[in-house]
């Protein structure tokens, strides 16, 4: 059964060409993978929605729970407090290689509260809901009745039946001078001339098969390990990141420790000039634990 009210796409399966050579390494080498029949959510989901989740299960996501001092070793314990990262743009330009400069460890900032203690969804209802964790998107993909996307499906429905272009909508990132998807707009990190933050689904043209937000606005979770290379199908004969109904975590006792996960489809902060990953084949690694001001989600199911 699934819950909560919610709009599906049905994307028929077929084999693509998976990755890019032209941009990162992780996304390389470009091959062939089949995706079966499934279907995926119109728009990543919105405070809106993960609210009737909370209300109906009182789930506390890891942004708000309490840190365990044991995990952080001679860390002054006044200072262990429930939080998420902040984006918070700079005076002006500074070295794009130090991230810290631009991200900040916010207390008190989880899904609710959005830029911490005083902020609020009461207007942002319609916002894909932020400061989601691996596991926090996992259970609500499981209270729905459903799952993560697994890489390759996101990344060929983000395609949107355009196949090898380099970007969903073509093969250059702001078609006729404007831009198709909300990303970052002007010089990183400080000089921001597009919307600067999240906006409600639905703001910018929906991708060839209907779907809203595939690309910018917030970077998703998948059920994938991340490699920071593409492993052919046919280079081992079970890829534990690539199972249609992977939700959680599946490594065996004494086996290595799962890598990080992988998220696609880029966000409101991804700029050509720090971050071009607001292209389908685009990939990030991301911590299941961490959480942050631009990572949502969407659900999926066979079939």
């Amino acid at each position: 059964m699934t819950r909560g009210s919610r709009d599906m796409v049905r994307i028929e399966g077929a084999v693509f060409r998976m990755g890019s050579e032209e941009f990162y390494p992780d996304e390389q080498p470009v091959h062939e993978r089949r995706v079966e029949p499934f279907s995926i959510d119109r728009q990543p989901v919105t405070n809106e929605q993960y609210a009737a989740f909370v209300d109906d299960t009182g789930y506390v996501t890891v942004a708000q729970r309490d840190l365990d001092p044991a995990d952080f070793p001679g860390a002054d314990p006044a200072a262990l407090v429930p939080g998420s990262m902040v984006f918070t743009p700079t005076s002006g330009p500074v070295d794009l290689g130090e991230w810290r400069q631009w991200w900040r460890w916010e207390p008190g900032a989880h899904w609710r509260r959005p830029f911490g203690p005083g902020s609020s969804i009461e207007l942002r209802m319609t916002h894909p809901v932020v400061h989601i964790a691996f596991e926090d998107a996992v259970a609500y993909a499981e209270w729905a009745g459903l799952r993560l996307p697994t890489e390759p499906e996101h990344e060929y429905a983000a395609r949107g039946g355009r196949a090898g272009s380099r970007f969903a909508w073509g093969e250059v990132p702001y078609p006729e001078g404007g831009p198709r998807a909300n990303t970052w707009l002007g010089r990183f990190p400080y000089d921001n001339q597009g919307v600067g933050d999240t906006s409600p689904v639905g703001s910018y043209p929906p991708n060839g098969y209907g779907l809203l937000d595939m690309i910018g606005n917030v970077w998703e979770w998948t059920s994938n390990l991340y490699e920071p290379r593409h492993r052919r199908p046919t280079d081992r004969p079970v890829d534990r990141g690539d199972r249609p109904n992977l939700c959680v975590p599946t490594d065996d006792p004494g086996t290595e420790p799962a890598a990080p996960r992988v998220l696609k489809g880029g966000s409101h902060l991804c700029s050509p000039d720090y971050c071009l990953r607001f292209r389908p084949a685009a990939r990030s690694p991301q911590s299941e634990d961490t959480s942050a001001s631009h990572i949502g989600f969407r659900c999926a199911r066979d079939g």
